[in-house]
């Protein structure tokens, strides 16, 4: 399964805030430099999907706010 998300990094809170315009809303505390906000994020994308992050890949959208996630064995 293939997940789109929209991130906001350098938030107050790591949360899942809904969706808007076909992609998943998730704010993190981390900073987006050397991959911290994508770690970050596919974290909060696992305990929201209750699934193990190694689970989780990153497929587009290493340095860009637009992300797609591969959600292996969903």
């Amino acid at each position: 399964m293939i997940v789109s998300v929209r991130v906001t990094p350098r938030a107050r809170h790591n949360q899942v805030t809904g969706v808007a315009n076909g992609a998943l809303q998730i704010r993190t505390t981390a900073p987006p430099a050397d991959g911290k906000a994508n770690k970050a994020v596919a974290k909060a994308l696992a305990d929201y999907l209750d699934v193990p992050v190694s689970r989780i890949e990153l497929l587009r959208g290493q340095t860009h706010r637009n992300k797609q996630f591969l959600i292996k064995g969903a």
